[in-house]
């Protein structure tokens, strides 16, 4: 059985999917992430396909990355560019890199893939670790909205159905752990499919916290990459936590 906290299984189950239409435009991210680049180096946890860092790499600012998943690493590998980036295959909380950094950046909500007990505090450590003084850790999340985790769990979500296919989707929620399992289950003729995924969801003054654990102090924070103001009911942060 599949292992939530493995931190390569998202992309083993979901690489070949990944760079399907309907995505975010990484094109508000980029702009935002290249003015607090400098001249770089800059390190983005969780590089996936390079949806950011390429179109940043183009800009002539070396991108370095940490990624867990090979087969997100090929997806990146076979774009124009993707093959000069240096990636390293690990899990993000380990940070096996030296730096020092400019900017480290970690966007799409995936600090909550860091599901392992004390994991994403151990993110927090060893990007303190490889920015240099002065530098900039940007954490873009959701923030969690209890009115979701009741519509999540009473819905069971319709994905695609066809001839020969039918995907819905499940939640589970545990509210005192903040975490949830959503559950992706594809039925066909020949069997069922199943596809977990799981996060650990933090408020964003939860994330002030581990910052502060780890010697960084919050900067900026936006509800979008065009730094609109966030208002008590933004659904999303742009977070910026600065070293001294």
């Amino acid at each position: 059985m599949a292992k939530l906290d493995d931190p390569g299984l998202f992309g083993r189950q979901w690489a070949a999917s990944y760079d399907t239409p309907g995505n975010p435009d990484p094109a508000p991210a980029v702009e935002f992430l290249a003015g607090l680049a400098g001249g770089g180096p800059v390190l983005e946890l969780a590089i996936g396909s390079g949806r950011v860092a390429l179109p940043l790499a183009a800009r002539g600012i070396p991108v370095e990355g940490i990624e867990a998943s090979p087969e997100m690493v090929d997806l990146m590998r076979a774009k124009p560019g993707g093959e000069a980036v240096p990636v390293v295959v690990g899990d993000m909380a380990d940070v096996g890199v030296t730096g020092p950094y400019p900017l480290v950046y970690l966007v799409f909500n995936t600090l909550f893939n860091l599901t392992g007990a004390g994991r994403q505090e151990d993110c927090f450590r060893n990007v303190a670790r490889v920015l240099a003084p002065g530098g900039r850790f940007v954490i873009e999340a959701f923030v969690p909205d209890p009115a979701d985790f009741d519509r999540d769990e009473r819905e069971i979500q319709v994905r695609a159905v066809t001839e020969d296919a039918v995907t819905v989707r499940m939640h589970r929620y545990d509210r005192e752990a903040q975490t949830f399992v959503r559950q992706t289950i594809t039925f066909t003729d020949g069997g069922v499919r199943l596809q977990p995924f799981g996060m650990h969801y933090r408020w964003p003054e939860q994330i002030d916290e581990l910052a502060a654990g780890a010697g960084l102090r919050l900067e900026a924070r936006y509800a979008t990459w065009d730094r609109a103001p966030f208002e008590p009911d933004s659904r999303d942060h742009i977070s910026v936590y600065v070293k001294p």
